[in-house]
């Protein structure tokens, strides 16, 4: 594997994906027979579904190389997506599945070997999808960013996907492909050059472009609808280690990014990043289930740059305050009615295609080894984040699992544990991403 400073980077796989919990399981997928599509897009009839579609009708056409399917509760939806696609699409296999019905999600899943869901949020319509992949041996990946959701499917149907041989990842959009394979690169390439993994890690938002999506506020808020009245949730979530395998829970304090404060790793005021709940308890999973690898001790955090000096404290305290205002909101039933109704974009709602082609995110990655030694690592996609950005990494990410990590056993994963430097590759190659080594 090489690095390369100040330019893309592509990286041959010179490191398997961490191996599963001993516990688990060699039986073969509970298929019988070979599926006869690669993917299926489960919800292709919402806003971030028919991008998905859009993507794999460009990048790869209908029925060539990778065979794939969309799915929906509507017949008429599906052929009107369809329809709108155009006359390349006019062969996509349609198929009728419904999230409350698991006998149709069955059937779909009998045809394929990954299962790529839009149908969120995931708290109130994902767990049938993800029982009936766990014990159909159906690999599964979706865009969740509810934590306390994904803690529950773990402890409920791990033990299914380990017998079946279901690979289930979560979390497969932006929320939280860079951050997690993001510390997963600036670990190899410290590994590389220094024999050591940095045992401390910060990222920090540099900069970004675009809309949170409908889904991502409506399941952010559902979070916080849910921990409202309930005083263990908010215990729950305060837990870094949250989701971590019950073999892995260090007593390391994380750092403290919810406040304005001065970096002086990046020399610049910091305000918190409202992704940052979810994405630091995947990399925490991520080392949990590479047994360590980043060390017991290892801490991460996340928070938006906002500059130097008064002008950078300002927007700190800015943001912040932004931050827990729509928190506070959200939490009260009038003021979460006026949010949902005038300032956030609904489910199936979401930016133009002016507006998603200019979108952009650009994340720096700082980290130490024990022996102090420092690397600082960028990593970038092109269009919107929520919207252009996540429907290559999930799209990418589908196609991982059904192609390139044969080898991998059942169970529940974390975008690198279950496919690391080849999805890294693949987002390089195909979905407009770059990670890169800059001078630390």
């Amino acid at each position: 594997m090489t690095t390369k400073k100040n330019g893309p980077t592509t990286k041959k796989a010179s490191k398997p994906a961490a191996p599963a919990p001993k516990t688990a399981g060699k039986a073969p997928k509970a298929q019988e027979t070979s599926p006869q599509y690669d993917l299926i897009i489960f919800g292709a009839t919402s806003f971030v579904g028919e991008l998905v579609a859009e993507y794999l009708l460009e990048t790869y056409g209908v029925g060539r190389e990778l065979k794939w399917a969309a799915a929906g509760r509507s017949r008429n939806k599906l052929r009107d997506m369809r329809s709108k696609l155009g006359p390349a699409a006019a062969n996509l296999p349609l198929i009728i599945a419904d999230a409350n019905d698991s006998a149709s999600l069955a059937n779909m899943c009998a045809q394929t070997k990954v299962v790529l869901t839009t149908v969120g949020p995931y708290a109130l319509y994902g767990e049938p999808l993800v029982k009936v992949c766990a014990k159909t041996g159906t690999d599964y990946c979706d865009l969740a960013g509810e934590v306390q959701w994904i803690k529950q499917m773990i402890d409920r149907y791990e033990q299914d996907a380990r017998a079946s041989g279901a690979r289930i990842v979560h979390c497969c959009g932006f929320d939280s492909i860079p951050s997690d394979l993001g510390v997963h690169f600036l670990q190899q390439t410290a590994m590389e050059r220094f024999g050591e993994p940095c045992n401390h890690v910060s990222m920090r938002v540099k900069g970004a472009k675009g809309e949170f999506s409908g889904g991502t506020v409506a399941s952010l808020m559902n979070v916080i609808k849910e921990a409202k009245n309930d005083p263990e949730l908010r215990k729950q979530l305060s837990d870094p280690y949250l989701i971590c395998p019950d073999s892995h829970h260090p007593d390391t304090r994380q750092p403290d990014a919810n406040t304005p404060r001065y970096d002086a790793d990046f020399r610049s005021w910091t305000a918190p990043f409202i992704m940052a709940a979810i994405n630091t308890r995947v990399v925490h999973r991520s080392n949990g289930l590479k047994q360590a690898e980043y060390g017991k001790d290892f801490t991460y955090s996340e928070a938006t740059l906002t500059g130097r000096g008064v002008k950078g404290r300002l927007a700190a305290y800015a943001v912040t305050g932004a931050t827990a205002a729509f928190m506070v909101g959200s939490a009260i039933k009038p003021t979460r009615w006026a949010i949902e109704t005038f300032l956030v974009p609904k489910p199936g709602e979401g930016p133009d295609q002016a507006s998603r082609n200019a979108g952009y995110f650009d994340l720096r990655f700082k980290g130490k080894t024990k022996g102090g030694a420092k690397i600082s690592i960028k990593v970038t996609g092109e269009r919107d984040p929520g919207y252009g950005c996540t429907a290559r990494m999930m799209s990418q990410a589908a196609i991982c699992l059904a192609q390139d990590v044969s080898k991998l056993k059942g169970g529940f994963w974390t975008p690198s544990t279950a496919m690391g430097t080849p999805l890294i590759e693949r987002l390089t190659k195909r979905a407009g991403m770059t990670f890169e080594e800059l001078d630390a």
